[in-house]
């Protein structure tokens, strides 16, 4: 079709996964009457109304969903396409950087392994994120997409499949008398002191992993602070205090020294896969999926 835009194309792709006006239009750092138009120009080059829209809910028209589902192959294709030309271009093989907080996961390696099976043109590289700085190294773009602990509230963060979902633990050292429970109470966090996340994470965050007060509202003593896993695994050990952690991160990390006591009455922990909503690509798409497939 002469004359088609590539813009009106990603707008309908963002648009179908959204379905939001808003939240397309933050995402494609265009305006919400932007959006609109792409999309009235779109339907125009097809001929059919392709989304429905009303006060309260956007969703797509039956001519809408199938033609994102011949478009969406087409489009990932002529990404990974350009994709490839680039690298060759460039004499180099396509990568995408993870990071990851604390270890690696059994749903990350299988995902590896499966995507790199699938793409043998594309490398998986990983690298350890600070356990304090979960959003950081996205930013500073040394990493493509992390691994980290929910929640994730930032605007500019896409939040992909979520996995691992499982009780809080709190890490103690074997000498201390929680040790010997086999269960604790969010209450019971009164009596013990915290060692606190201090890096760049935002307060939403911290509050979760690092909480001040009990669900009741009683203060959790805390002192000194640390930005790594093994910084607060040490000082655990050493008897200098307790830290939260998720139920995967205590399974890879158990040690003679430290006891990992789940506790009631806190927000489940979970882990997510997360990207920069203006750094989504075919090959990050893929793999995505493929953790997806491997929490199925």
């Amino acid at each position: 079709m002469r004359g088609l835009e590539i813009r009106e194309l990603e707008c309908f792709l963002v648009l179908s996964e959204e379905l939001h006006f808003g939240r397309t239009g933050e995402r494609l750092y265009i305006s919400q009457s932007r959006v609109s138009q792409l999309l009235r120009a779109l339907e125009r080059r097809v001929g059919t109304r392709l989304v429905a829209r009303t006060s309260r809910h956007v969703r797509l028209t039956a001519a809408g969903e199938e033609f994102l589902a011949s478009l969406r192959p087409a489009y990932d294709a002529l990404v990974s396409a350009v994709e490839q030309a680039r690298a060759a271009a460039h004499g180099t093989a396509r990568r995408i950087r993870i990071g990851f907080q604390g270890a690696i996961y059994e749903e990350i390696t299988r995902a590896i392994t499966a995507f790199q099976a699938r793409h043998p043109e594309c490398r998986v590289d990983i690298a350890e994120i600070p356990l304090s700085d979960p959003f950081g190294a996205l930013r500073r773009e040394t990493v493509d997409a992390a691994v980290v602990l929910l929640p994730v509230e930032e605007p500019d963060l896409h939040l992909g499949p979520v996995f691992s979902e499982q009780q809080q633990r709190l890490a103690v050292s074997v000498r201390h008398p929680f040790a010997q429970r086999a269960r604790l109470d969010a209450e019971d966090l009164a009596r013990v002191c915290l060692i606190p996340l201090t890096g760049p994470a935002p307060e939403y965050w911290k509050r979760v992993h690092s909480p001040q007060v009990t669900p009741k509202g009683r203060p959790i003593p805390q002192e000194g602070g640390v930005q790594t896993l093994q910084e607060g695994l040490t000082l655990i050990a050493a008897g200098r205090g307790a830290m939260l952690l998720c139920g995967s991160t205590a399974e890879y990390n158990r040690r003679r020294d430290i006891a990992f006591v789940p506790v009631g009455g806190l927000p489940m922990s979970a882990l997510g896969l997360i990207w920069p909503r203006s750094g989504e690509s075919a090959h990050l798409k893929a793999f995505a999926a493929e953790i997806s497939d491997s929490i199925s």
